[in-house]
């Protein structure tokens, strides 16, 4: 059995201190503003979110569970047990001040589809769908494509 856990607007949950907005200034119509919140553009904000996530979950003492920065799943033998282990989770995640949209928690399931994962029976497999779009894409053909 398995349960996914998506948190809603996460960058947007986490404050960026005030001795740090002036780094995420801007002027935008000839009015400068400055970002309060992570912004999703800025390329240390994935680090940022998942390891806040993270500390968390550890600190909460959160059940078993897989995280990819705002998602996360988990697993068990019932779905009892799944559904256990993920209002413990949401409960953690509420009190560190993320917000969870309960529409997109899925579970638990027997099945069920993870970052383009299906999961199912305590096995992974990758969607034909995603194989397809891998297989249709060009190979890059100088170093900038590669990155």
């Amino acid at each position: 059995w398995y349960a996914t856990i998506d948190i809603a607007n996460a960058f947007f949950s986490i404050p960026v201190a005030s001795e740090c907005r002036p780094q995420f200034a801007f002027t935008w119509r000839g009015i400068q503003y400055t970002w309060t919140r992570l912004p999703q553009g800025w390329k240390h904000s994935l680090t940022i979110c998942h390891g806040l996530i993270q500390t968390a979950l550890e600190k909460g003492g959160a059940p078993k569970h897989l995280q990819y920065i705002d998602d996360i799943i988990v697993w068990g033998d019932t779905a009892a047990e799944v559904f256990k282990k993920c209002e413990k989770i949401i409960q953690i995640l509420l009190k560190a001040g993320f917000a969870i949209k309960r529409g997109k928690v899925k579970g638990p399931a027997r099945e069920i589809q993870f970052l383009g994962i299906k999961w199912q029976d305590g096995c992974r497999q990758i969607l034909i769908e995603m194989i397809n779009k891998i297989a249709a894409m060009c190979p890059p053909t100088n170093k900038k494509e590669t990155q």
